[in-house]
């Protein structure tokens, strides 16, 4: 059965959708813009200050339910430019140091808000 997860500790959802919902033994959360807690969008920031902040929001969320980032089965990431990807891969590294999930990294037409990044992700729940 679908239990919707929702936590003040990251930015609320800014639309009809969860933080995150989980059923039996996975969670997948919503994809994560680069939005403080506070609401504030840092779009103007360089793409790894985005990427830290959307990956801070899976975290909280994560955390939220028990669950850390080495739960991480499968992450999402959505680019509004591939060329990018450097940037952001190199804060990913910093979350995921050991034993990595699954990833896709695409290229979108545009991210929600302007933003240069988006990541979701899916959990593994023991």
């Amino acid at each position: 059965m679908k239990r919707t997860v929702s936590t003040d500790e990251a930015p609320a959802a800014v639309g009809a959708y969860s933080q995150a919902t989980t059923t039996g033994d996975l969670l997948f959360t919503a994809g994560q813009l680069p939005l403080t807690v506070e609401g504030e969008l840092l779009d103007d920031e360089p793409v790894a200050v985005q990427a830290r902040q959307c990956l801070e929001n899976v975290e909280t969320i994560l955390a939220s339910e028990g669950l850390e980032m080495s739960d991480v089965l499968k992450v999402t990431v959505f680019l509004d430019d591939v060329d990018d990807f450097a940037e952001m891969n190199d804060t990913y590294a910093g979350f995921f140091e050991e034993d990595p999930p699954a990833r896709s990294a695409v290229e979108v037409g545009a991210v929600p808000k302007g933003a240069a990044v988006e990541i979701e992700a899916i959990a593994a729940v023991e």
